[in-house]
C-alpha cells in the first residue's frame, strides 16, 4: 500500500528562532500587534510505500531522525494518512 506521510519539523523551544522573530517584526509593522510568538518551520510531505501504516509511520521517523531534522535543533511529528 502507499501511505501518505506528513513529517512537521520546528525548531526547539528552547532555541531562538529568528526567522520567527523577523516574521513577528513584520507583523508588527503592519499594525498586527496582538501576535505573541511566531515559530517557523517545515511540513515535508513523503510518499511511502509499507505494508502497514505503522511501518510506513517507522520509515518517515527513520528518514526524519537521519535526513529530514536535525535533532540538535528541531523536533519532528511524524503523522500518516
Amino acid at each position: 500500500m502507499i501511505f501518505t506521510a506528513q513529517v512537521k519539523v520546528m525548531p526547539l523551544r528552547e532555541l531562538l528562532d529568528p526567522q520567527g522573530k523577523a516574521v513577528m517584526g513584520g507583523l508588527a509593522n503592519l499594525g498586527l500587534n496582538g501576535i505573541t510568538d511566531v515559530r517557523i518551520g517545515k511540513n515535508i510531505t513523503l510518499q511511502i510505500q509499507a505494508e502497514t501504516a505503522e511501518a510506513a509511520k517507522l520509515i518517515a521517523e527513520e528518514a526524519a531522525k537521519k535526513l529530514l531534522a536535525n535533532q540538535v535543533m528541531e523536533m519532528f511529528e511524524v503523522t500518516i494518512q
